[in-house]
């Protein structure tokens, strides 16, 4: 995997969410073309989905954008308020209204906290008029502390208030390191990750701003999108690695059992919780089944 794209995007624009927060927005390929929107996860950012921009851009309009705090997208204004599974869901609906036209629709793919934010938005106006159908990757919609298993105890309160206080740490991560590669492949990518898939994960994850990853935490604490999954209508398809340390299969689950339309739930034996980066081939592949069930027309496929 690799930072440089297959082409600049030939759309570079801010979107103004609901709170005023501006909203950092990339578009890649084709405007005539069906559209996918892009949502990454907690301390990523667009580079993260470096390789389905390359690959669906050939053929598609790739629609990604950095979640407020992350990458180019500034933090909010109102400091720590501006940071909730609200405003997730407000930056979501932001982007699809300035990005689609009247009528299109799009397939949503959501990443870790980018599937936080697809789930969230499943009840607003916009998610509805412009989504066809979902995908979401290595994700969980509540107990998210309690669940994970990046502190290797057996569950009960010390492994939640250790996991508690690792996520949520305010320590600077610094510089790139050997040492720092080796954590985060502990705790964020299986044991078939590649020395280059760790090292741009962690080139990616370290740049993100202390204050956002601090602040994006608390809310990931507390997350209870349970009743959001019931309202995510659309076809959805599920993503998760056997050895996701963050958000474990009973995550994925769980978010099936209460789709009203599940598209199917993929196991990977394996894989960790950076999924777009370890299997890229398969999330795109799995990208691409979804556009061609509910957005590719007899026309578009001649």
């Amino acid at each position: 995997m690799t930072t440089q794209l297959i082409r600049p995007a030939h759309r570079d624009q801010v979107v103004v969410s609901a709170d005023g927060s501006k909203i950092q927005v990339e578009v890649y390929g084709a405007d005539d073309r069906p559209a996918v929107v892009l949502s990454h996860g907690w301390t990523c950012s667009i580079r993260f989905w470096a390789a389905q921009i390359t690959d669906l851009a050939v053929d598609h309009r790739v629609i990604v954008y950095d979640q407020r705090g992350h990458g180019r997208t500034p933090p909010p204004a109102d400091g720590g308020f501006g940071y909730s599974t609200d405003a997730l869901a407000d930056d979501l609906e932001a982007v699809l209204s300035a990005t689609l036209k009247d009528g299109e629709k799009a397939v949503v793919a959501g990443h870790s906290m980018g599937g936080m934010t697809i789930m969230a938005a499943a009840r607003r106006p916009a998610f509805r008029k412009h989504v066809a159908a979902a995908l979401l990757c290595s994700t969980g919609c509540s107990l998210l502390v309690t669940e994970s298993l990046i502190v290797p105890l057996r569950s009960g309160r010390m492994r939640t208030w250790l996991t508690r206080k690792l996520l949520g740490s305010p320590a600077p991560l610094g510089p790139v390191t050997a040492l720092s590669k080796r954590i985060l492949r502990y705790g964020t990518m299986g044991p078939g990750a590649t020395a280059e898939q760790i090292a741009e994960c962690a080139r990616i994850v370290h740049a993100c701003p202390r204050p956002a990853r601090v602040a994006w935490s608390r809310v990931l604490d507390e997350l209870d999108l349970e009743a959001d999954v019931r309202e995510l209508t659309v076809p959805t398809a599920i993503i998760v690695g056997s050895a996701d340390r963050l958000t474990p299969p009973v995550h994925a689950r769980t978010i099936e059992a209460g789709l009203p339309r599940s598209a199917g739930l993929t196991e990977v034996p394996g894989m960790g919780h950076m999924s777009p980066v370890e299997e890229p081939e398969l999330v795109t592949a799995r990208i691409r089944e979804l556009v061609g069930a509910h957005l590719t027309t007899k026309e578009d496929a001649v």
